[in-house]
């Protein structure tokens, strides 16, 4: 996908990929990025003209409504803001499990529903869903986390099939550990933010329909390809 004059907006863009995202659209010849967070004063500056901070939490009806009548035109839309609860599904309370769900499905998908249709109208374009490589198979630590993205890499798929007709591509994200807050207490090691948003951006230009930026991602998807119980059994004996 040639990315001049594109108009993209970036979800969760105060910090980590999002911000970095925003960062590396802008080194490319779009027309405009619309960066958004929760508290738009939590937003970098990021010294460009064509960024546009647009205050919206994923979770609110009133503010994705808004943020639609605000932004009119789209042609790219990047699901990035998502929470990360070190959650268990046996032993942790239900509404902790809800947190992860609410803002790492149901947000996107609430997202995604209501800008649809102004890609729609640009003729087409692209929607990028930020999931992770453990959209696949739980580390136990993160499990309520993990199956907030499972469900995310369905409806990524269930999108796809969808859109395709629509003239929008529906790109998957999967991430291993990168070096951003939402990661920082996991005992890993962790790729750089900079260099996961740029191949991200490489990615989407490149047409990919599933893009693993960094080291670790593209090993374990090699071996969730060829033997998810192995990557399943990985991650139940991290």
């Amino acid at each position: 996908m040639d990315l001049k004059s594109k108009v993209i907006l970036v979800t969760g863009a105060n910090r980590g990929i999002g911000a970095e995202l925003v960062r590396s659209f802008l080194k490319h010849d779009v027309e405009k990025v619309y960066a958004t967070a929760r508290n738009i004063s939590s937003l970098p500056n990021f010294n460009d003209s064509r960024v546009v901070p647009l205050k919206l939490d994923i979770t609110s009806k009133e503010d994705v409504a808004a943020a639609v009548n605000l932004v009119v035109q789209l042609d790219i839309l990047v699901n990035n803001a998502g929470v990360m609860t070190y959650s268990n599904v046996i032993t942790s309370s239900i509404e902790q499990l809800t947190e992860d769900m609410d803002v790492n499905y149901y947000g996107t998908l609430r997202v995604s529903q209501a800008f649809t249709p102004l890609i729609e109208k640009r003729g087409g374009g692209a929607i990028v869903n930020l999931n992770s490589i453990v959209s696949y198979a739980p580390p136990l630590a993160i499990t309520g986390y993990s199956a907030s993205k499972a469900a995310l890499f369905s409806a990524t798929q269930a999108q796809r099939a969808i859109l395709k007709t629509k003239n929008i591509e529906v790109i998957g994200v999967y991430p291993g550990p990168i070096d951003t807050d939402l990661a920082k207490d996991l005992p890993l090691d962790k790729a750089s933010v900079i260099d996961t948003a740029e191949n991200i951006v490489n990615g989407i230009i490149e047409g990919k329909e599933d893009i693993y930026p960094d080291p670790t991602s593209s090993q374990l998807a090699q071996l969730w390809g060829s033997n998810p119980k192995a990557l399943e059994n990985f991650f139940a004996n991290m």
